[in-house]
């Protein structure tokens, strides 16, 4: 492995990007910086854009749905309050980097199988100090079941952004999956589920009727190109035990640099219907994307 850089230093032309071959997948990390923005770190994992991480700025958020995620979770609570939150996925711990610069003293628990890939993270880009962060390692179901009791009912903002390589794996899609999630929301808390599909959004339909089969209040959040289903990308969705703190989500998302909107109530309800409720009988990993579609940079 190459040696950690300081936070913030830039990568030489003549230096190769740090990697690191995973052990549990055998995928390939790979940690790239921005030519153009010094400290701008995007986590590739098997040639797929996973995280994105200013070190220099972590409320910066460059990914489009990451922001979407983070509108929301700037709503579950005042300004600058800290929250519990747990993060199923641990990436190059962006979400949990942005609650700690925006929401100091939160406690934060974070669940990852790679447990190399948290390593790997850590090493070339430091947490911040001070940030309350706790590494779990293992299945994210199976840790989701076995979490402190002390948790349900307390956990403000659950993020659920399981990839495997390109792919979510099926286990973690399906209703007995989401169930388990349900006790550790908070009155207030929002569960936040990034989901990948292409044309058709079929798979994105199943999610959305399997949350609502669970959850009595479920809201998504997308581009409109998204969801005319004609194009590969990422739907936020979030569902919640209480109502969802949204008032000022739509103008949020639609001042958006990358705009989007909120759907739910009757849109919602075309939106879902059709779809199949997903079980651990029935559930399928998400879509595998067209490689293509991650030659361009990603960004926002």
């Amino acid at each position: 492995m190459s040696r950690p850089r300081k936070r913030g230093a830039t990568a030489r032309d003549d230096e190769r990007p740090p990697e690191r071959t995973l052990a549990a997948s055998g995928f390939r990390a790979r940690l790239e910086e921005s030519r153009q923005n010094q400290g701008s770190w995007t986590l590739m994992v098997d040639g797929t854009p996973q995280s994105n991480v200013e070190v220099n700025d972590p409320g910066v958020l460059n990914f489009e749905y990451v922001r979407r995620i983070g509108h929301a979770i700037d709503l579950v609570a005042p300004d600058g309050e800290a929250v519990t939150a747990v993060h199923l996925g641990a990436g190059a711990l962006t979400l949990p980097r942005y609650i700690a610069a925006k929401r100091p003293g939160s406690r934060q628990q974070v669940v990852e199988l790679e447990s190399d890939l948290v390593e790997f993270v850590r090493d070339h880009l430091p947490l911040p100090r001070g940030a309350q962060i706790r590494v779990r390692h293992g299945d994210a179901r199976e840790v989701l079941g076995t979490l402190p009791p002390g948790l349900h009912g307390a956990v403000d903002v659950l993020v659920v952004d399981i990839f495997s390589g390109a792919r979510t794996p099926a286990h973690v899609t399906s209703q007995e999956f989401y169930r388990l999630a349900l006790p550790l929301l908070s009155p207030r808390g929002i569960l936040a589920v990034n989901v990948a599909d292409g044309a058709g959004l079929a798979f994105a339909r199943g999610q959305a009727a399997t949350l609502r089969s669970v959850f009595p209040h479920v809201a998504i959040a997308t581009d409109t190109q998204m969801l005319k289903a004609r194009r590969f990308g990422n739907v936020v969705m979030f569902a919640g035990i209480g109502e969802l703190p949204f008032e000022r989500l739509p103008r949020l998302l639609a001042a958006d640099p990358a705009q989007a909107k909120l759907v739910n109530g009757r849109e919602l309800d075309n939106f879902v219907a059709g779809a199949r409720i997903v079980t651990d009988a029935t559930a399928v990993p998400s879509p595998p994307p067209a490689r293509s579609v991650f030659l361009a940079k990603p960004g926002g």
